[in-house]
């Protein structure tokens, strides 16, 4: 199963963290997370997921030495975070308080960090959505070796909070594998409004009309607006490519895999650091977890029912991708065959219709064209 590979310790950390937002429906979550009720609230009652001192790391007599011991102890153990990460988690987790300037002035006494790299730390503000779940960024990291079979690493990010809804270490970037993950991540944190990716697959495939895929068809069906990136512009997906540098920076740069099980291992231990520990430096150095709700649209057990409003010409859609419209054969993508679409007359446009599939526009075509 696609969560088999992250810990009970995890599970009870994102559970909890749901669980204590304000309105969290705490029955509904149990159920995401195949726990009963008397275990949920077990976890909820627990001071701690794990049996771990309490005691403040720091006080108030503490040594210049031993801050700075702090602060080069963090950084190793995250060679990537820079010095506002790193500020933000003594304050928050050990009580320490300093300066970012100050743990960057460590940080370069002890050669962990240079000049160039410190310059070149510019931030900059993208667009997101109000709110979670209001969009998922979706795509493949480059893939890498491991052992003897690449690793394609399927990413899914939340564009409001930058949670990072999946991180699964698959063999192949097929329709038969990225389906079944998805699948458990909308029955544990519902359905989003729109999916966007790429245009290659199994996401699309520009060549048919509506660039729709069998795997684009199955989302469409649940629910789930499909949107593409335009070619060449991977910056309509920014947040999920920032993700993967950050994760090639904090994972794959400092490990090498025996193989997808031990990718899967790293990949999954990283993410609940990335989602309930790391600050995020766009998110007022708060954690992705802190501002992602799950989605109140659950995954439906079965598919819906497909219904047109009336008036819209219902068709199905024939072998290769055809459907006839007005004595006219009109072709369209061949991952339609077999489903009904809506020929919808455009307002004041004689013999000009929009086709739909469920609530996704698929095309626009005009009879008055050969």
């Amino acid at each position: 199963m696609p969560w088999s590979q992250y810990t009970v310790v995890d599970q009870r950390e994102e559970f909890v963290g749901f669980a204590r937002q304000p309105g969290a429906n705490v029955s509904e979550l149990c159920r995401r997370f195949q726990i009963s009720r008397k275990t949920g609230y077990k976890w909820l009652d627990r001071e701690s997921l794990e049996d771990r001192s309490r005691r403040p790391v720091s006080s108030p007599k503490r040594t210049a030495q031993k801050l700075e011991s702090k602060v080069l102890e963090v950084r190793d153990a995250q060679p990537a975070w820079g010095a506002r990460k790193i500020a933000h988690v003594l304050k928050r987790d050990h009580q320490i308080e300093l300066a970012p300037s100050t743990v960057n002035c460590v940080l370069q006494r002890h050669g962990r960090i240079s000049e160039a790299a410190s310059q070149a730390a510019t931030p900059w503000q993208r667009f997101e959505h109000e709110l979670p779940n209001a969009l998922w960024q979706m795509d493949f990291k480059g893939h890498f070796p491991t052992g003897k079979q690449r690793c394609h690493a399927l990413t899914v990010l939340d564009d409001h909070s930058r949670f990072n809804v999946v991180l699964h270490a698959l063999g192949d970037e097929q329709r038969s594998s990225v389906q079944p993950v998805l699948q458990s991540a909308f029955e544990r944190f519902g359905l989003p409004e729109r999916i966007n990716s790429d245009n290659g697959q199994p996401w699309g495939s520009p060549g048919q009309p509506g660039g729709l895929t069998g795997l684009a068809v199955w989302l469409i069906r649940l629910g789930v607006r499909v949107s593409y990136s335009r070619p060449l512009h991977p910056q309509t997906n920014g947040k999920d490519e920032r993700f993967h540098r950050t994760m090639k920076a904090e994972v794959l740069a400092q490990h090498q895999f025996r193989d997808l099980t031990d990718a899967q291992t790293h990949l999954a231990r990283w993410r609940q650091v990335y989602n309930f520990v790391r600050p995020h430096e766009s998110l007022g150095m708060e954690t992705p977890a802190s501002r992602y709700r799950p989605s109140k649209r659950a995954m439906p057990r079965e598919l819906p029912a497909i219904e047109y409003p009336e008036g819209d010409l219902v068709r199905r859609v024939q072998k290769n991708g055809w459907i006839c419209l007005q004595g006219r054969e009109i072709r369209l993508s061949k991952a339609l065959v077999g489903q009904p679409v809506a020929c919808r007359p455009l307002a004041d446009q004689d013999g000009e219709f929009a086709i739909f599939f469920c609530h996704q526009k698929v095309d626009e075509i005009s009879l008055k064209e050969r």
